[in-house]
């Protein structure tokens, strides 16, 4: 019967989001549903599947409302899966003020895990010592925060001994608990919304904003000393603040630190020559020689690596990754110049390396040194299947009469679940991106321009970006008939202004 079919395939669907979840997922799973179902029998949960039959009994998810599921996979920034149900990162994040079911505890506890390095967890373990089992057992940020909630030294409605050890170990985690505790004072059901779903009631200090809904209206109140729009940002919350990021006031007025005696590496992989199926990308060497220039001049000891096949691309990551020098320097940057599809970029060999596989060797887990640090990566590549383009500019994609001969990655979210990166892309998802064959990229050659120009202005890095961005949608061909448009995604949570350089730009 139709019901039978319906019912098989969502089941089908469930199968196929649990064989894209690691054994990492289904803790993060269990986690985020702990209010949601009961204890004894999320304990013993093995896969993604058992929490799916779980949420089914308790009707929390079927055939017709798979919602929370479409939550849980967005919190874990899955957002690759989210068309697996119908939806996309948008969709969810439109419903959330209505349909949310994670609590804004839950939320804060599960983001403070994802930015609790290696090195914070065992200092935080050895200051909690006396309050955790005699006998040695290697504990997840995930299975300390149960353990300690088990415990009841942590509830929604004391975070206290969270605090202490945040203050301890990072300003940075204590400010997120710090930001959770604020949110418990307001009137108001959830943090789950939108800055459109606020109405800015204008003159009056205290500022009140509402917000209105088929229910009622809300009021949340700030401080008498919170003056204005711009610092109420300093009330919202950083693990909610991806709900608003669309709004340039709502970035953090603080900076990153950037006045150490090393600003930090930067490494340019430049692949121009390719097998078969891949033109050369004529006018790349160009870029690479600009972006040395700037980086250079703004103070950054640069690399340069020469058409790299995609092992070589992750070996030198690994090694990149394993530094120490990384701990005496600012920031970090990685340009990458090649053709690309989809969510990943081309080696040499023709094979694919995902544009997120390359970015999460530098987490905070994977690379403490530069935990809590700015980390750039700036990608020029088509992200889609390329058009045929004429002789003066030429596509960063496949040759089109080739493009299905090898399997493209699907699009998906490449930038890593936690803090402090951003991704400078050079179109957006889906495009082409163009190269002139002597004058080099439309985007790396406005991206290099715009940080000559603004840099000595004292212009924050997204503010730049967005000059780029202004500066290429406004260029078109030869023929007047392509366009590009790039995409820049970040979780910085400061601005990050590069110190002036003392000598003047070198072009």
């Amino acid at each position: 019967s139709m019901e039978d079919d319906v019912s098989l395939r969502f089941r089908q669907q469930l199968l196929l989001i649990d064989e894209n979840l690691v054994a990492e997922d289904v803790a993060a799973l269990k986690f985020l549903c702990t209010d949601l179902l009961p204890f004894r029998k999320l304990e013993s949960v093995k896969s993604a599947v058992d929490i799916f039959q779980l949420l089914m009994a308790e009707e929390y998810l079927n055939e017709e409302n798979t919602f929370l599921l479409a939550e849980l996979l967005y919190r874990m920034k899955y957002h690759s899966l989210l068309k697996k149900l119908g939806y996309t990162k948008e969709k969810v994040q439109e419903c959330l003020h209505e349909k949310g079911r994670v609590s804004p505890y839950r939320q804060m506890l599960y983001e403070l895990s994802e930015n609790i390095s290696s090195e914070m967890l065992k200092e935080i373990i050895f200051l909690l010592q006396n309050h955790l089992p005699k006998r040695q057992m290697t504990l997840s940020a995930l299975e300390l925060l149960l353990l300690l909630e088990k415990q009841g030294l942590l509830t929604e409605n004391n975070v206290q001994m969270l605090e202490k050890v945040c203050m301890r170990v990072s300003p940075d985690l204590l400010e997120m608990v710090n930001c959770y505790k604020r949110t418990k004072v307001c009137d108001m059901p959830s943090f789950n919304v939108l800055w459109s779903d606020y109405k800015h009631t204008g003159k009056k200090s205290p500022i009140s904003i509402y917000r209105e809904t088929n229910s009622g209206k809300y009021k949340l109140c700030l401080p008498s000393r919170c003056k204005s729009i711009q610092h109420f940002m300093g009330f919202i919350p950083p693990c909610f603040l991806s709900m608003f990021q669309t709004f340039s006031f709502l970035q953090e007025t603080t900076r990153y630190k950037m006045d150490g005696p090393h600003r930090g590496f930067c490494l340019i992989i430049n692949n121009v020559n390719f097998g078969t199926s891949l033109q050369e990308r004529k006018g790349s060497c160009k870029d690479a020689e600009e972006l040395e220039r700037v980086f250079t001049w703004l103070g950054l000891d640069v690399r340069i690596y020469p058409d790299q096949t995609s092992w070589q691309i992750k070996e030198l990551l690994r090694t990149w990754q394993r530094l120490a020098d990384h701990k005496d320097r600012d920031c970090f940057i990685c340009c990458i110049l090649s053709h690309g599809e989809s969510g990943a970029i081309y080696g040499k060999d023709e094979e694919l390396v995902s544009i997120r596989a390359i970015m999460s060797h530098f987490t905070a887990k994977q690379c403490p040194q530069l935990a809590e640090k700015p980390k750039l990566f700036f990608i020029q590549a088509c992200q889609g299947k390329a058009i045929q383009c004429p002789v003066y500019v030429e596509a960063d994609a496949r040759i089109p009469d080739l493009s299905s001969m090898q399997q493209s990655i699907s699009p998906s979210e490449s930038i890593p679940e936690e803090a402090d990166f951003l991704l400078g892309m050079a179109t957006i998802d889906g495009y082409v991106s163009f190269r002139h064959v002597q004058q080099g990229t439309w985007y790396i050659q406005a991206l290099c321009s715009k940080l000559q120009l603004l840099v000595p202005r004292g212009e924050d890095i997204l503010s730049i970006l967005t000059e780029v961005n202004e500066d290429v949608g406004r260029r078109v061909d030869r023929w007047g008939s392509k366009k590009q448009m790039p995409q820049p995604a970040y979780t910085l949570r400061r601005k990050l202004i590069f110190p002036i350089p003392k000598d003047p730009p070198p072009s």
